[in-house]
């Protein structure tokens, strides 16, 4: 097999680099997530059921319990601090019985390159969670 070209090499470290920051991101992300948890734990604040939203706009259960963190109620996170992104796919069969998302890696910025919803940091996000869960 021919040896890697040199912008094969540099394809594959611009790759590398890309993880190792989305990793390191998602890691900055996820404390600020924990954080958020435990002073919703000391709050009193209690989880509430997750519904998450099919691409079809319908609303659906799902076995997760946590704290919504946006507005449109998309994102939400876990009593374990597990990230949440809460549109998923679903037959039609999934009004009656419901999907379990998956958790997914967190990120500093809610929507990142989006045109429409909300964007910002991660932080205003739970700021404004935080006081929307304790002033209840």
């Amino acid at each position: 097999m021919a040896e890697e070209s040199r912008r094969q090499a540099d394809a594959r470290r611009r790759h590398e680099l890309a993880q190792a920051s989305a990793q390191a991101e998602a890691r900055a992300a996820q404390t600020q997530l924990d954080a958020f948890v435990a002073r919703l734990g000391e709050a009193g604040a209690a989880p509430e059921p997750l519904q998450a939203t099919l691409l079809n706009g319908t609303r659906v259960k799902t076995p997760l319990v946590g704290w919504y963190l946006n507005r449109a109620r998309t994102l939400a996170v876990a009593p374990d601090g597990r990230y949440y992104q809460l549109i998923t796919t679903g037959s039609a069969l999934a009004r009656f019985t419901g999907v379990t998302p998956q958790p997914s890696d967190p990120t500093l910025v809610i929507g990142r390159g989006g045109r429409d919803g909300e964007t910002g940091d991660l932080a205003e996000f739970l700021e404004r969670a935080f006081a929307e869960y304790t002033s209840r």
